[in-house]
C-alpha cells in the first residue's frame, strides 16, 4: 500500500506540474492570439516600414520599431559588462564579509524598486546632474542636459542590473570548486582563473542574464518617459558623420537624441488619443509588433548562447 501510494502520489505531482506549465504557455499563445487577432487589419508591410501620420491614426511604427532596437541594444551593451564585473567581484573576490553582505542586500533591494522610480532617479542623476554638469564643464548651453536615448538606455541599464548580477553569481557558483583549486595549484593567479577557467564555463549562464535584461527592459515605459523617449517624432534617431579626408558620410544612430519607442507608443495611442476606439487596432497591432520583436531579441541571445556552449564544450 505505501509503494502504490506513493507512485499515485508521483503520478499527481507529474500532472500537476504538467498542467501548470502547459497552462503557462497556453496563457502566452492566448496573449500572442489576442493581439493578432484585434490588430490582423493593420499589420502589413507598410505598418512596419512606415513613420506614424494624420496625429498617429494612420501610417505605421518603423520609428518606435528603430528607436526600440536601439536603445534596448545601448542598454545591454551598459548593463551586461557592469552586472558581470559586479558578479565577478561578489562570488570570486568579496567573500562573506560584511561589505559583500551589503553589496547583496543592495542588489536585492535595487530588484525590488519600482520602475517609475528608476524613471524619477534617471531624470534627476543623469539628465539634470550627469548631463548638466557635462554642459557647464564644457561650456555647453543645452546638449548633454536634455533627454535623449543615452540617458534613457543608462536609466534601463540601472533596471536590469540586478537580474543580470544574480544571473551571472549564479552561473559562476555553478561552475565547480575543483577546477578552480587545480588552476590555483598550477600556480595561475586569481584573475587568470576567472578568466580562462570560471568565465568560459559560465558564459552560457551570463548570456542567459542578458536574454532575461533584454525581456525585462525591452517592454518598460514608465523608466523612459521623462528621459528620452518622445510623444511624436515621425524621424529616427540617426546623424551623419564625415569621415575627414575621405568625405563620406556614414549614418550613425545619434545616441543624444530622442526617441520613439513602442511600449511608449502604445501607452500614447491608449491614453493620449482623441479617438481611442479608432487607434484601438493600431494599438494591438503595436503590442504585438513589440512582442516579437521582444521575442526575435532573445531568440538572437538564445543562439548565441548556444554557439558560445559548443565552443566551450569542444575546447
Amino acid at each position: 500500500m505505501t509503494t502504490a501510494w506513493r507512485n499515485r502520489k508521483d503520478r499527481l505531482a507529474s500532472i500537476v506540474v504538467r498542467a501548470i506549465a502547459f497552462s503557462t504557455v497556453g496563457i502566452v499563445l492566448a496573449i500572442l492570439a489576442s493581439l493578432l487577432l484585434e490588430g490582423r487589419h493593420v499589420l502589413s508591410w507598410e505598418f512596419l516600414t512606415q513613420p506614424p501620420s494624420d496625429g498617429m491614426t494612420e501610417g505605421g511604427i518603423f520609428p518606435a520599431m528603430f528607436g526600440t532596437v536601439c536603445v534596448t541594444m545601448l542598454m545591454i551593451l551598459m548593463a551586461l559588462p557592469l552586472g558581470v564585473l559586479a558578479a565577478i567581484y561578489l562570488v570570486e573576490y568579496a567573500g562573506r564579509g560584511r561589505l559583500a553582505r551589503l553589496i547583496r542586500a543592495g542588489v536585492n533591494n535595487l530588484a525590488g524598486i519600482p520602475s517609475i522610480v528608476f524613471g524619477l532617479f534617471g531624470l534627476g542623476f543623469f539628465v539634470l546632474f550627469v548631463g548638466r554638469g557635462l554642459d557647464r564643464l564644457a561650456g555647453n548651453e543645452l546638449v548633454f542636459g536634455q533627454p535623449a536615448m543615452l540617458w534613457a538606455a543608462a536609466t534601463l541599464a540601472v533596471l536590469v542590473l540586478p537580474v543580470i548580477i544574480v544571473a551571472t553569481a549564479e552561473a559562476l557558483t555553478a561552475v565547480p570548486r575543483s577546477h578552480r583549486e587545480a588552476a590555483f595549484a598550477l600556480g595561475a593567479t586569481r584573475w587568470q582563473v576567472v578568466q580562462r577557467v570560471v568565465l568560459p564555463q559560465a558564459w552560457s549562464g551570463i548570456l542567459t542574464g542578458a536574454i532575461l535584461g533584454v525581456s525585462r527592459g525591452a517592454g518598460e515605459t514608465a523608466p523612459i518617459l521623462f528621459t528620452g523617449c518622445a510623444f511624436y517624432l515621425p524621424r529616427l534617431p540617426v546623424a551623419h558623420l564625415t569621415v575627414p579626408l575621405i568625405g563620406v558620410s556614414i549614418p550613425m544612430v545619434n545616441p543624444l537624441d530622442q526617441f520613439m519607442e513602442l511600449s511608449y507608443h502604445v501607452f500614447v495611442m491608449a491614453t493620449q488619443s482623441a479617438d481611442t476606439t479608432k487607434t484601438r487596432p493600431i494599438q494591438y497591432g503595436t503590442a504585438f509588433v513589440l512582442v516579437a520583436l521582444t521575442f526575435a531579441l532573445n531568440l538572437t541571445a538564445i543562439l548565441l548562447r548556444t554557439r558560445l556552449s559548443r565552443r566551450v564544450v569542444r575546447s
